[in-house]
């Protein structure tokens, strides 16, 4: 990141230098570091909306449900891995962390599994094919809630800031099992045999487990409820009632609109309160005061909107910078050649090429993407799909084969890059699909 932001400055001011752009450059950093900060203070109210919903499925034991479901398929996946040993465990509740956007559960579930994969590693420094898999899984950025992008787009003004869950969901379960084949595919390739590798002297570990945030993740998975019947009951009502509101609701819609574009178009209104209510609803139907687990959560909100302040105003004046020097249009220019055969518009080029390098640079060419082209436009969906396509390669690399001292980390790279190269493919014909017609 530290060579992202230094070339971006020195490539924006030389080139403003030769085209005479002085003067625009000079403006485009005390607009953009206003605007990096305006966007933060008026994300408050969406962060803290949405982390109070967040708040009220985690008291309802939704972590350790989702956990129960995965595990039949987490040990088809990790064949080498026991059943009841503490990695399964750790691996699961790092996944079902990153499917609820819970980053702050995530790392040190992950972190945890990684040492405890490591205890049944034969040969100490090089990564067995379990870990590569299980990197291969957080590279690629599988999630069900993308909360944080719904956060911006409405922030943006976009009248469908849910939109994209759907879209995201699909294309970061393509991102995956790309991932997850290229690392099963190879794995078992002559030239990444863990035999052609030499046992690696034990060094400085990068980062260990944090002790508190761990307790604090296992004290937030271990969380079970129960639901009386009668809730249930109450709950399911409510269900049929809204289920037979929206029938209702698709069919009143012009006879001569086509199956899929109603279906959109409804719920592009609909889509947020139903999941407002469906969280208020298993809330209840799980004896969680809804109310108490809202508030509790959603303080959090403007903690979270002023710690990305630094982040934003950083990556936004450098993208201004770049942008108003020219350089920005010689870089696109240069590439759409390549992207016009297959559709790519190039304005979308610098999520795909940035996210897996930076989450924060990433985040902050996705919110300038937005106010640029629009978040209704096909450029702001197919960025906000984007941002959750992908993780940051090189930094989850780094940090979880650096807690168990892996050098020889075989074809992790090449499995984490096959998804870098195919998810934002497979995100574009998803949005083609579900965001046909819109300019």
């Amino acid at each position: 990141m530290n060579w992202i932001f230094a070339g971006l400055v020195v490539i924006s001011v030389v080139a403003a230098a030769f085209t005479g752009r002085m003067q625009a450059l000079t403006e485009a950093s005390v607009t953009s570091a206003k605007a990096a900060v305006e966007l933060s203070i008026s994300l408050v109210g969406q962060m803290a909306l949405w982390l109070g919903f967040v708040g009220v499925l985690k008291q309802a034991g939704l972590m350790a449900g989702l956990a129960r479901l995965l595990k039949p398929l987490m040990t088809r996946l990790f064949p080498d891995v026991p059943p009841e040993h503490p990695a399964m465990g750790a691996m699961i509740m790092n996944i079902v962390s990153n499917l609820l956007g819970l980053g702050n559960a995530a790392t040190p579930f992950g972190l945890k599994a990684m040492l405890e994969l490591d205890s049944l590693n034969q040969k100490k420094g090089v990564a067995t094919n379990a870990m590569v898999t299980f990197l291969a899984i957080n590279t690629a950025g599988l999630t069900l809630l993308p909360l944080n992008v719904i956060a911006l787009r409405a922030t943006a003004g976009s009248v469908d800031p849910a939109g994209i869950i759907l879209p995201t969901i699909l294309a970061t379960l393509f991102t995956t099992t790309c991932a997850v084949l290229a690392a099963k595919l190879l794995q078992g390739r002559q030239a990444f045999a863990v035999e052609r590798f030499a046992e690696v002297a034990p060094a400085e570990a990068l980062k260990a487990p944090d002790a508190d945030a761990l307790a604090k993740a296992e004290a937030l998975a271990a969380i079970e409820t129960k639901a009386p019947l009668w809730r249930q009951l109450v709950a399911a009502a409510i269900g049929a009632a809204i289920v037979f509101a929206l029938v209702r609701h698709a069919l009143s819609q012009p006879a001569e609109a086509k199956g899929f574009e109603v279906a959109r178009a409804v719920l592009s209104g609909w889509l947020l309160p139903l999941l407002m209510l469906s969280i208020v609803t298993v809330g209840f139907a799980r004896q969680v005061k809804v109310y108490e687990a809202f508030i509790g959560a959603a303080k959090e909100g403007f903690t979270t909107s002023v710690a990305i302040i630094p982040f934003l105003v950083a990556m936004l004046v450098c993208i201004g910078l770049f942008r108003a020097s020219g350089a920005m249009g010689v870089l696109l220019d240069a590439l759409t050649p390549l992207l016009s055969p297959i559709g790519f518009p190039s304005e979308a080029l610098p999520m795909a090429l940035l996210r897996p390098l930076s989450g924060s640079g990433a985040l902050g060419v996705l919110t300038d993407t937005l106010k640029k082209s629009g978040p209704d436009s096909f450029v702001g969906y197919l960025v906000s799909v984007l941002y959750g396509t992908t993780e940051t390669t090189f930094y989850v690399l780094a940090l979880y084969f650096g807690v168990v001292q892996v050098r020889a980390v075989r074809h992790a790279l090449a499995a984490c890059v096959v998804a870098d190269v195919l998810g934002p493919l497979g995100a574009l014909f998803i949005c083609r699909f579900f965001f046909a017609g819109i300019a």
